[in-house]
C-alpha cells in the first residue's frame, strides 16, 4: 500500500527548522523524508536556501527516516563527480537510508555560475551522462571519463557505503519519463499522472514511484489560502516557466498572474481532513508507492498534529486494491523507497 512521507522545503526554512520538522515528521508517523536542493528560493517571501548536503548530515543525527534529495541537478552548478561524493557520504551517514533523486534542473538554480542554460533535450542528454559518471564512481574504482559533456580524470571515491544509493529520476514529460524508465532505479513526480507512471514502469517492474504535493493547514481555510498564495503561487505557473525563469524576482512577476482563487482550487487548504485525504488518495490511485506531503507556511506543529490525528488515519491502506509498495511487491522490506527536473514536452 502507499506510504506517506514528509517534504522538507529548503526554499522556505533554515537548517534548524528543517531538522525540527524531520523529528516532528517521524513522531507523527511519516515514513520517509524528501528534501529539496536549491541555490535560490522561488521567491523572496520563502526566504531560505541552505546547502542541502549539510542539512542531510544533520538529519542523519536527528531521526531514523530514509532521506532523498528531490531533486538534485547534477549537470551545471554541480559536477556529477561532486554529486557522487556527496551522495556516497550521505548514504554512509544515513546507514543505507539515502536515495539520490536527480533531475534536469531549472535555470533559477543552475545559471548562477554564468554557464549557459541548455534546451530541454540537451539537459536530458547531460543528465544521462551525469548518471553514468555517478554510477562509475559508486564502484569505488579509479575512473577516467571523457564524454560529450563531462571530463573526470583519475577520480576515486574512498568513503563508500556498503550499498550505493539508488538513483531516482524526476520527470514532468514523456521524454524524461522514458529516460527514467531506461536508466533509473525509481521515478520521481509531482503529479498523479498514470500515463507518465506507465511510461516509467514499461521499462521494468519493481522500481518505486514517489511523488510530492504541498498543502496548507491552518485554523481557517481563508487563512491557509492566503498563506499558500503568498508563498507558493509559483506552483500554479503553466508550462516550462519553472525551468527557464532565472531569478526569484522573475518568478514573483509571473506569479502576479496567479489568483487566490486559483490556489484555492488547486491546493488542499485549511482544517478539513477529507480535503487533504482526497488529494493524497489521488496519488495512491495513480499507482504512486510513496507520497511526500509538504506544509506551506509557519504552522508546522499544527500541521503535524492534524495529520497524525486526523489525516493519516483516513489513509490507512490507501492504494489500489492488491497494490503495495514496490518493495513489498518484490518481497523486500527496504524502507528507503523515495520538485524539479525534466521537461514538459
Amino acid at each position: 500500500m502507499t506510504e506517506f512521507g514528509y517534504f522538507l522545503s529548503c526554499e522556505e526554512f533554515g537548517p534548524a527548522d528543517l531538522l525540527d520538522q524531520a523529528s516532528m515528521a517521524q513522531d507523527a508517523g511519516f515514513r520517509s523524508l524528501w528534501i529539496s536542493d536549491h541555490f535560490h528560493p522561488w521567491n523572496d517571501a520563502q526566504g531560505h536556501s541552505p546547502f542541502v548536503w549539510s542539512v542531510i548530515g544533520g538529519l542523519s543525527q536527528r531521526c531514523e527516516l530514509p532521506v532523498e534529495t528531490a531533486v538534485t541537478c547534477p549537470t551545471v552548478r554541480l559536477h556529477p563527480a561532486l554529486v557522487a561524493q556527496a551522495a556516497a557520504t550521505s548514504q554512509v551517514m544515513l546507514d543505507g537510508r539515502f536515495r539520490l533523486g536527480l533531475g534536469s534542473g531549472e535555470a533559477l538554480n543552475e545559471h548562477v555560475l554564468g554557464d549557459p542554460w541548455p534546451i530541454a533535450d540537451v539537459r536530458l542528454d547531460m543528465l544521462e551522462e551525469a548518471v553514468e559518471v555517478i554510477r562509475k564512481l559508486f564502484t569505488g574504482e579509479q575512473i577516467t571519463h571523457r564524454g560529450r559533456h563531462y571530463t573526470v580524470e583519475n577520480a576515486r571515491l574512498y568513503t563508500l557505503p556498503d550499498t550505493p544509493p539508488p538513483i531516482d529520476l524526476s520527470a514532468f514529460g514523456p521524454k524524461a519519463a522514458a529516460l527514467a524508465s531506461r536508466i533509473a532505479d525509481g521515478f520521481v513526480t509531482t503529479a498523479p499522472d498514470p500515463e507518465l507512471i506507465g511510461t516509467f514502469r514499461a521499462g521494468g517492474a519493481g522500481r518505486p514511484v514517489s511523488a510530492s504535493t504541498k498543502v496548507c493547514w491552518a485554523a481557517s481555510r481563508d487563512e491557509a489560502v492566503r498563506t499558500a498564495h503568498r508563498l507558493w503561487s509559483v506552483e500554479q505557473l503553466p508550462g516550462e516557466l519553472n525551468q527557464i525563469l532565472p531569478t526569484p524576482r522573475h518568478f514573483e512577476q509571473a506569479s502576479e498572474l496567479v489568483t487566490e482563487e486559483t490556489v484555492a482550487e488547486a491546493v488542499p487548504c485549511g482544517p478539513d481532513p477529507e480535503e487533504h485525504a482526497r488529494r493524497l488518495r489521488a496519488f495512491a490511485d495513480a499507482g504512486v508507492d510513496r507520497v511526500h506531503v509538504g506544509q506551506m507556511g509557519p504552522e508546522q506543529r499544527g500541521f503535524f498534529d492534524f495529520y497524525r490525528t486526523k489525516v493519516l488515519p483516513l489513509l490507512d491502506g490507501a492504494g489500489p486494491a492488491g497494490a503495495g509498495s514496490a518493495a513489498e511487491r518484490n518481497g523486500r522490506t527496504d524502507r528507503t523507497d523515495p520538485r524539479n527536473g525534466g521537461e514538459r514536452s
